[in-house]
């Protein structure tokens, strides 16, 4: 996959996009994958930033299929996970290795990203996970403050009536 289709997912060209496109690409590439039709692969983000979206976009793993985890840690690491071969590659960007003259410079910034040598960028390990669950679709029922849908994991008793997270957490400010 080309970085300008990344560009069009994301909507704009930027360093974030172009780390996530370089981590992806990386760790598809450590594990010789292709990008998954289903949940063949699973992805662990530790950040929430421009370059999941890449991940999103190159692997094939996102959150409506169950087989993109976020772990709210803000690092710029991605653990990819292959069922079909059991096997796993965490790569990290290593922020601190970029030369003083595109740290503060966003294009050039950008350019090094693309180009830069894997090793000078990026740290990969081979690592043992459990394999994460497949996703799992859960009966949903009706909030009885709102009365709309709910996942049913989601729901919240208080003081005899079933919730959403939201009433809930609104109903105990009452």
């Amino acid at each position: 996959m080309e970085y300008t289709e990344i560009v069009k997912f994301h909507g704009h060209s930027c360093p974030g996009s172009a780390i996530g496109y370089r981590m992806t690409l990386t760790a598809m590439k450590a594990l010789a994958v292709t990008r998954a039709g289903d949940e063949e692969l699973v992805a662990i983000v530790e950040n929430d930033a421009c370059g999941v979206d890449a991940l999103q976009c190159m692997s094939g793993c996102t959150f409506g299929k169950g087989n993109l985890i976020f772990r709210d840690y803000g690092k710029p690491v991605y653990t990819l996970f292959s069922r079909t071969s059991g096997r796993g590659v965490r790569v990290c960007f290593l922020d601190a290795t970029l030369p003083e003259e595109v740290k503060n410079d966003r294009s050039k910034k950008l350019e090094y990203i693309l180009a830069a040598p894997e090793g000078d960028i990026l740290s990969v390990k081979t690592v043992s996970i459990n394999e994460p669950q497949h996703a799992k679709i859960y009966t949903t029922a009706s909030c009885d403050l709102c009365h709309e849908p709910v996942m049913e994991t989601r729901l919240k008793s208080f003081n005899g009536r079933i919730l959403c997270i939201p009433c809930s957490l609104e109903s105990t400010c009452e």
